[in-house]
């Protein structure tokens, strides 16, 4: 059954052919979107060759072991690039070390944890310096906190603490990494209660780009520390996350799936659901999504849903149960177990996001569904093909909790229930990047008009979910974004993660 479940989940398709020759892998899967800048390479080997003398034994060169390894550890193979060198600090100081090599050597630099953010650029750099951390990954359990380092993903961060019983607020997929979730907002299973996975940070150890360190939390440094929950990697280096931890000795799940037959009161549960989750206060969530098979022509919906306590069947998701389904399973487990099967095995295929937000509404999605479907219909010949339409849910009370926390976070919600739809689309070949992705935004964009001109539509843009042609921070309120360059000014005057680190959402000028 597990098997099934992860060929099932969003986001995850079937494997590629494995017994092709390594070489010709990343021959076939050279990204389209890889970039070069010119200089970038004098500033690398400056910063490579000042690493390898402090620290030979943390640095990976090209054709040295394990080098080639570290620069497919990624997601989505469009992030595969040749960085200069890779940096694998052990601790704080040695990164504070790292960023006053780049900055001295105006050194152009990536910063990895999980290596799930499918924007190229975003967590890897051609010809530049990576700084990776897979050697971080030591974490300390408190009473109602814990201390996460930087390289450890959810599922670590879920086993560390089940033998206490407790969970964090984090992330939906196994492997996906702490600090790129966290710094970019956060969706997991529980926002319903407690807010996404920024609302539920106490502390942060974070090197500037000066390459001193500080920590930010509601006494210290507390304009950091608010930039930091959702502000992306604008700001500095975390090195450390405090994260709230919350009783949950037990979860209770489902697994569904049903039919074409099933998408209208599939996606009208949805709608009922976002809205009606508001109300409650038991923490639930789930991941919602319609894969449809190009070649038999299948469409599936699914929900894994999850809710805290030990109610069988889910009480939080009866809507769905009533629909008829092809399968369904119900459970009471850990969250460490849950997590376990939830893989999303790297270098699987290339993908792309693509997304809007939009006030639930039950035949608005029907059609934007069915227009989805022919606009897939007219790219099926595209080999590797696997479209998904996914559905996250905000609910009104997500956004309620930065409202009363008494620091507030970069979006500015309103308190109002949101649909989150999303087109995840994966194929095999570089040769069909640009059919693929024109297609996706073209679809995405014209859908958005539409909700747009009918008053459906909202701004905000969800970075874990946005294509890399998004801007999240036009979304925001403008006195927010404001603020956030008046923050960065103060803490990076020398433009270290604006000028050198340039990957990932940027707040421009």
């Amino acid at each position: 059954m597990m098997k099934s479940l992860i060929a099932l989940l969003p986001f995850v398709s079937l494997a590629l052919g494995s017994t092709r020759p390594f070489l010709s892998h990343r021959q076939a899967n050279v990204s389209s979107t890889s970039v070069n800048p010119v200089g970038v390479e004098s500033g690398a080997r400056c910063a490579c060759k000042k690493l390898v003398t402090s620290y030979s034994d943390l640095v990976l060169l090209p054709g040295s072991a394990n080098y080639t390894a570290q620069t497919i550890y990624y997601w989505d193979v469009r992030s595969d690039m040749d960085p200069g060198c890779i940096f694998l600090p052990k601790t704080a100081d040695q990164v504070c070390n790292a960023v006053e090599i780049f900055t001295t050597c105006d050194a152009q630099f990536a910063v990895r944890g999980g290596g799930h953010m499918n924007y190229p650029g975003s967590n890897n750099i051609e010809g530049g310096v990576l700084l990776a951390f897979n050697n971080m990954n030591d974490y300390k359990v408190h009473n109602d906190t814990i201390d996460v380092s930087p390289g450890m993903t959810w599922y670590d961060v879920y086993s560390a603490l089940d033998p206490y019983g407790r969970a964090a607020i984090g992330g939906r997929l196994k492997t996906i990494g702490v600090p790129g979730l966290t710094l970019i907002g956060g969706v997991s299973y529980f926002i319903n209660k407690y807010g996404f996975a920024m609302d539920n940070v106490v502390s942060y150890d974070v090197v500037l780009g000066n390459g001193t360190q500080v920590i930010a939390n509601a006494t210290s440094h507390p304009d950091l520390f608010w930039a930091l929950k959702g502000g992306a990697n604008n700001f500095g280096i975390v090195t450390k996350f405090t994260l709230k931890t919350y009783s949950m000795p037990h979860i209770s799940t489902t697994i569904q799936e049903f039919n074409e037959s099933g998408v209208y009161d599939f996606l009208k549960a949805t709608c009922d659901w976002v809205v009606g989750d508001s109300e409650t206060t038991i923490a639930a969530g789930s991941v919602l999504d319609i894969s449809y098979n190009v070649t038999t022509g299948e469409m599936s919906p699914m929900l894994l849903g999850v809710q805290e306590g030990i109610s069988n069947p889910p009480s939080m998701f009866k809507n769905f149960t009533a629909i008829p389904g092809t399968y369904k399973i119900n459970n009471v487990t850990t969250a460490k177990q849950w997590a376990s099967n939830l893989d999303s095995p790297k270098q699987m295929f290339r993908v792309m996001f693509a997304h809007h937000s939009m006030y639930p509404d039950p035949d608005v999605l029907y059609s934007m569904y069915q227009t989805w479907k022919s606009a897939i219909d007219q790219i099926a010949d595209v080999e590797g093909l696997y479209p998904t339409m996914v559905f996250n849910i905000a609910p009104a009370s997500a956004a309620k909790v930065a409202q009363t926390n008494g620091v507030g976070n970069v979006w500015g919600l309103a308190g109002e229930p949101l649909i989150w739809w999303q087109f995840s689309t994966g194929w095999s070949n570089a040769k069909d990047d640009l059919r693929v992705e024109s297609t996706i935004r073209q679809l995405t964009e014209h859908l958005h008009g539409l909700n747009k001109a009918n008053g459906l539509a909202r701004e905000f843009v969800y970075m874990g979910d946005a294509g890399e042609w998004q801007d999240p921070f036009a979304g925001f309120p403008g006195e927010n974004v404001q603020r956030m360059r008046e923050i960065r000014a103060d803490y990076d005057p020398r433009g270290t993660f604006s000028r050198l680190n340039w990957g990932g959402f940027k707040l421009g000028f």
